[in-house]
């Protein structure tokens, strides 16, 4: 007479519960390093974006020398297709850029005068949209050398509405 032996093959419960476990301890110390890393790409992008601004607000005034700086965020961008520069969209930055959002950072630029219509100095800014999630500093630039400026952002921050507000900010 032959014996049957019923061998079974496979994970036990308690071995698939431990291996559940491991990856989610993985995953608790793996998804606020990438939140971190996704804050880090914002701000950078941010900072260049400032920068990017800042040229721009430059390359307006020596085009259109009887404006000065440009007078906002709008005038330094234009039409996506077919767009003819002019004092009121020069097309130096693209339509991501001058309708002020990009990459989780809300972005800012005015021109300024000081006696008579020319704009003689302007300032160009950025904040994080959400707190903590999309960036956790506020940069700007103006023109008192074009120093690259930073501090910490808060919740419900606004990017730097004007050049005082802006030279009040540690330089980078």
């Amino acid at each position: 007479m032959r014996k049957s032996i019923n061998v079974e093959r496979g994970f036990s419960l308690v071995e698939l519960l431990i291996v559940v476990a491991i990856i989610l301890v993985l995953a608790v110390i793996a998804i606020p390093s990438l939140l971190r890393s996704k804050i880090a790409a914002n701000e950078a992008s941010a900072l260049q974006t400032v920068r990017q601004i800042a040229t721009a607000e430059m390359t307006y005034s020596n085009s259109y020398p009887d404006v000065g700086f440009a007078p906002d965020l709008a005038s330094l961008g234009g039409p996506v297709s077919g767009c003819s520069p002019t004092s009121a969209h020069a097309c130096i930055l693209d339509g991501v850029v001058s309708s002020g959002n990009k990459g989780g950072y809300q972005f800012f630029a005015a021109g300024f005068t000081s006696a008579g219509p020319i704009y003689t100095s302007f300032v160009a800014s950025s904040a994080p949209q959400v707190f903590n999630t999309s960036g956790v500093r506020m940069f700007c630039i103006a023109t008192d050398g074009g120093a690259v400026r930073s501090k910490p952002g808060a919740p419900g921050a606004v990017p730097a509405p004007d050049v005082p507000t802006c030279i009040a900010y540690p330089q980078l």
